[in-house]
């Protein structure tokens, strides 16, 4: 199948209020540029490098969103043009992206990446972290970010009922968050959860976005 059909596919099994990420880490513009021109707006991208090359390259209308870990350091270089960052994982990284958003008066879209996995590999905040960070929020310490949600990366594993769990563990911390601290706000609505893998577990424990690569542009 084409990627253009295998858009088509994905998105028939979508709702309106989930969103699909085109994960175009590792590919040639040319595939993704086949995927633009078949309507597909949202990618997303691993590192910082090839997303800034990406960016150079595509057009200009692409909402593009960082979903790998983020250093510090290669801040300054994404938040001219991301539409999103997926993976805050501490508060020092926050705080460089309110910095670097700063200086262009820039509001930038952010959700925070809570560590859900039985893997030491993958990056993430505990649920201490992520309130301290919420709460220094609402007092308004980083006023050129919108945190507008939370993304997670469950286990890899083949056992299904493990992933649900940890998806499901997510979304109730999300929804807690959303009571307690954005009860009157349509900003945080976010829930980022779902890779080729496993989105069908994620849309069933309540996904707002999947983050799906090789089901479009095939295995890497």
């Amino acid at each position: 199948m084409s990627i253009a059909a295998n858009i088509e596919k994905l998105k028939q099994q979508l709702s309106q209020n989930i969103k699909l990420i085109a994960v175009s880490k590792t590919k040639p513009v040319e595939s993704i540029l086949e995927a633009y021109n078949s309507g597909q707006k949202a990618f997303g991208e691993n590192k910082v490098q090839e997303l800034v090359s990406k960016y150079e390259q595509l057009p200009k209308d692409i909402e593009w969103h960082l979903i790998g870990h983020l250093q510090s350091n290669k801040v300054k270089y994404i938040i001219p043009f991301v539409h999103l960052i997926h993976s805050i994982d501490s508060e020092s990284l926050l705080l460089e992206v309110n910095k670097q958003a700063s200086k262009i008066n820039k509001i930038q879209k952010v959700l925070l990446q809570i560590s859900i996995a039985d893997e030491e590999t993958k990056f993430g905040l505990d649920q201490n972290d992520l309130l301290k960070i919420i709460d220094n929020y609402i007092s308004n310490d980083y006023p050129n970010i919108a945190i507008v949600g939370l993304m997670g990366m469950a286990t890899f594993t083949e056992n299904e009922e493990k992933i649900a769990n940890e998806f499901a563990g997510l979304k109730k911390l999300f929804d807690q968050v959303k009571l307690g601290y954005f009860k009157n706000q349509v900003s945080f609505n976010e829930l980022s959860i779902g890779m080729s893998s496993d989105y069908e577990i994620a849309i069933k424990e309540g996904s707002t976005m999947i983050r799906v690569g090789s089901n479009i542009f095939g295995s890497r």
